[in-house]
């Protein structure tokens, strides 16, 4: 091989240890590498950033726009509370996570759904005594198998579909992955719900501790005349259901109903009585037309919603609040708040919220304005003042307009009427304009180490192809594998992806990896779609360690997993999908 080519590989390799022993993050690897390249003349500075137009890329990063939209709509939210509304066992779980994660992931990027899915199954763990370990590597190894159905759904397809425009091959069709992406959803589906279950660990200490530290709030609820719970009873409003949240007893006219059956009907003027986590709370709270019993007057719609803040505030042993109760304290009028639950201590409050005394040391839940923080975090009655991270308003009045515009995306998609990275760009635009995101939040929603990371990746790639380095290999590959012919080194190059996607990110691995199924193809006289297909689903199904993709990562720690965990159970899921992508592949793509 000519200098140059061992001089990219020696980069190449200097990326995989960087990353393989995180000593950096991939979008410093790989600009630099990229950068370095273009420095020794290898590829012109054009080359080198040439990715940063890659219409796979720009797709990325419109879906991730789109995503967001549905997320702050409640789109997302609501598929999440209607899920594990009546999961009572692990395995009924696991086929609800199925049934909701598959076909969601399927058209959306997946980090947003595991991130929504996670406390939901954390809560679930919780009351029914499960440890989360069970169940979170499950998780995020359904949303990976549901990315392999169409083409928008995970990264790499998309990445992987704007090569072979550029080059030539002929882009995806959106439903073409899905001949062997439902295969391999299917079958990894009963491989968890069957033999991986005995694998996956059972971290009950975990469990112990995620109990001790979640803390439990007291909440009094109105359900004024307009709320949508009126008419339903308390099993089909969902009230039983909800993660880490228990209805204690119902004031009707105050007259006591407890303990509440799941056939209870709500009615208009209710006082509904909660215990529960904050992430529950907030469910409760942003139901319209259930609203705080402290302050009953307070409207929660949509639109004033947006203005609005969920903060968390401990009363200090000097506060004026000191001996009130919540009613004699008026906050809206003091602090424009209102009280939506109360914290004491290790101890469950049993009275109503509006008629708690309130000590030192409570910690309130409250809705305030955009500029209570600011106001207040230094004032004498409250120890510590901070925002509850979790918390967004949803801009619920606005959900049947993202989801209109969803199936706009996929009908567009379908048709092919425009080229994919045009009808991205319109819906996510459209998403912004209509309201269903702000502007800024649809800045934050995209994830631009990874954009950064795809296209820097694309410069190495051609780094690899100018230096020879790819004719090398891939005539090196041939001409071991010829006696066996163009399935043995579609085996190969399987395998490579598989490897490669645990050590450095999807998308990298897939770019790198483009150009040596090109060349094999080219050497062994055939169709080079076969090649690409086995890439695209390699590099998507990440499953043996947690560094390999962004989900299993997001699991890591709430599952307290250890990284041996994810091998375990990963390399037996690996190696049954190998041979199936094997044997389908030339089947739907011949040679």
């Amino acid at each position: 091989m000519p200098y140059e080519a061992w001089l990219t590989l020696s980069v190449v390799f200097c990326s995989f240890v960087l990353l393989a022993m995180n000593w950096a993050p991939p979008d410093i690897v790989f600009v630099g590498g990229a950068a370095l390249l273009a420095v020794v003349g290898i590829i012109s500075p054009a080359e080198a950033f040439a990715g940063f137009s890659n219409q796979g890329m720009l797709t990325v990063a419109m879906m991730f726009v789109i995503a967001a939209g549905l997320r702050e709509t409640g789109v997302l939210d609501y598929l999440g509370q209607r899920m594990l509304r009546r999961a009572g066992t692990e395995r009924s779980v696991l086929a609800r996570l199925a049934a909701v994660v598959l076909p969601t992931s399927a058209f959306l990027n997946n980090t947003p759904i595991v991130a929504m899915f996670v406390p939901v199954v954390l809560d679930w763990s919780r009351r029914h005594q499960v440890s989360p370990s069970k169940l979170l590597i499950p998780l995020s190894y359904l949303a990976i198998l549901g990315g392999t159905c169409t083409l928008i759904g995970t990264s790499t397809n998309l990445v992987v579909n704007g090569l072979m425009i550029e080059h030539g091959v002929g882009g995806m069709q959106l439903f073409e992955l899905s001949r062997i992406g439902i295969p391999y959803a299917i079958v990894g589906f009963v491989f968890l719900l069957t033999i991986g279950r005995w694998l996956l660990p059972e971290r009950k200490e975990f469990l112990e501790q995620l109990g001790e530290s979640r803390r439990e709030y007291l909440a009094e609820m109105l359900v004024q005349p307009n709320c949508r719970l009126v008419g339903e009873s308390v099993a089909e409003a969902g009230l039983r259901q909800l993660p880490g949240l228990y209805l204690i007893e119902i004031d009707r006219d105050g007259k006591i109903l407890a303990p509440v059956g799941p056939d209870e009907t709500i009615e208009a003027n209710d006082r509904l009585v909660f215990t529960g986590i904050v992430s529950s709370i907030i469910e409760l709270e942003r139901t319209a037309g259930l609203v705080p019993v402290a302050d009953p007057s307070y409207e929660v719609s949509p639109v004033r919603q947006r203005g609005r803040r969920l903060c968390e505030a401990v009363i200090s042993e000097n506060s004026p609040l000191v001996g009130k109760n919540i009613r004699e304290a008026d906050f809206r009028a003091t602090y424009g708040a209102a009280v939506v639950a109360v914290h004491r201590g290790g101890a469950r409050l049993e009275r109503k919220v509006g008629d708690i005394r309130l000590r030192a040391g409570d910690t309130l839940l409250m809705q305030t304005g955009p500029h209570f923080l600011r106001a207040y975090r230094n004032d004498l009655a409250f120890y510590l003042v901070s925002d509850v991270a979790d918390w967004r308003p949803l801009r619920s009045d606005r959900a049947w307009i993202a989801i209109l515009l969803f199936l706009v995306l996929i009908g567009l998609m379908t048709s092919g009427l425009v080229p994919i990275v045009l009808a991205a760009v319109v819906v996510a635009v459209l998403m912004v304009a209509a309201g269903c995101v702000s502007s800024g939040e649809a800045r934050r929603s995209i994830e631009w180490q990874v954009l950064i990371t795809i296209a820097a990746a694309f410069g190495v790639g051609a780094a690899l192809e100018n230096s020879g380095a790819v004719a090398t290999i891939a005539g090196g590959l041939v001409e071991s594998t010829k006696t066996w012919g163009p399935i043995a080194i579609l085996a190969v190059f399987y395998l490579l992806g598989s490897v490669l996607t645990e050590l450095i990110t999807n998308n990298a691995a897939a770019v790198l990896l483009f150009p040596f199924c090109l060349e094999a193809a080219r050497l062994y006289g055939v169709s080079p779609r076969p090649f690409l297909m086995a890439l695209v689903l390699a590099a998507s199904a990440s499953f043996m360690t947690p560094i390999g993709y962004q989900t299993n990562m997001m699991v890591y720690g709430p599952g307290g997993y250890r990284f041996a965990d994810f091998l375990r159970v990963g390399i037996p899921l690996n190696l049954l999908l190998w041979p199936i992508a094997m044997l389908l592949i030339p089947v739907f793509w011949p040679f």
